[in-house]
């Protein structure tokens, strides 16, 4: 009676057969994993998660500070979490890193744009604001990439760079205290368009009053402008709308945190800028430059 003998690999391709009668091996390969998704993975799905709340709370944010301030933080908040995610089930991507800061500068941004236009006269101060965070977060995305690798993380910096940032980047606790106290002052601030006639002076009437007294009872656009969506009526609408106490209170208590965050913007922006100069002068070295020109 024919023998057949059968001995196991210890690769990883599976297992060999060898036939005692003819002597012929047949290999036996166990199919590859499938795929992972990378867009289906828990962080990335409360990220878009967080794109869903943003557009959700522009919507009501010229007429329904309540209702936006709720969704804009709930978005906010959600920051948190999908990096703690991302750490719990080893689910880090470039493309949640990418994703995570994208989401932050646009909504960020698009609620700044709406206090340009609430508070005209402070309009340069939102467009330098909006100015300086892209571009630092562009400028140190960019040179984390030229410079670092394409493996390495925008938030790992090393210890050559100034202490601030290796603070604000290496401890979560700073990075997130920071990040929702800085959202919170603006936050605050939009709050303060549907109420204080003291950033707002047009809505102060000639005889000093307020164009409507009672809190709640913003005077009707459509007496006053006949296009409800215009500049004027929008003010209008918004002029007293709720009270100022709580507004003041977290404007004040988040002020210095804002200040420190565009503070870091300036140094992140100045120490990346630095990186790549530095590295241009190493590619300009290896490729011969500046050529010396005979006189």
């Amino acid at each position: 009676m024919a023998m057949r003998t059968k001995r196991q690999s210890n690769g990883v391709n599976g297992s060999v057969k060898i036939n005692s009668t003819n002597g012929t091996a047949k290999r036996s390969v166990s199919p590859p994993p499938p795929p992972e998704n990378i867009f289906l993975f828990i962080p990335n799905l409360i990220g878009y998660s967080r794109i869903v709340l943003a557009i959700a709370s522009l919507y009501y944010m010229p007429l329904h500070p309540r209702t936006c301030s709720l969704l804009y933080s709930i978005s906010c908040l959600l920051d948190a979490l999908d990096g703690a995610a991302a750490r719990r089930f080893e689910q880090s991507t470039r493309f949640g890193a990418v994703l995570d800061m994208v989401t932050d500068r646009c909504t960020t941004s698009c609620l700044l744009v709406f206090l340009a236009s609430a508070f005209p006269r402070w309009s340069i101060v939102f467009q330098g604001l909006i100015s300086l965070d892209l571009a630092s977060h562009y400028i140190h995305m960019y040179a984390t990439l030229a410079m670092g690798g394409s493996s390495q993380s925008h938030k790992k910096i090393d210890e050559s760079r100034p202490w601030v940032m290796r603070i604000y980047y290496s401890n979560t606790n700073v990075l997130f205290t920071v990040c929702a106290l800085n959202e919170l002052f603006f936050i605050a601030l939009y709050l303060l368009s549907f109420s204080s006639p003291l950033l707002m002076p047009s809505l102060i009437q000639p005889d000093g009053k307020m164009s409507s007294m009672q809190p709640g009872n913003p005077a009707a656009p459509s007496l006053i402008w006949t296009t409800p969506w215009s500049a004027g009526a929008m003010e209008m609408a918004r002029a007293n709308k709720m009270d100022s106490v709580v507004p003041w209170i977290l404007l004040c208590a988040s002020c210095v945190v804002m200040l420190f965050k565009q503070y870091i913007n300036v140094v992140q922006m100045i120490e990346a800028s630095k990186w790549l100069a530095e590295g241009d002068v190493e590619m300009r070295k290896k490729a011969g430059l500046p050529r010396r020109r005979n006189v």
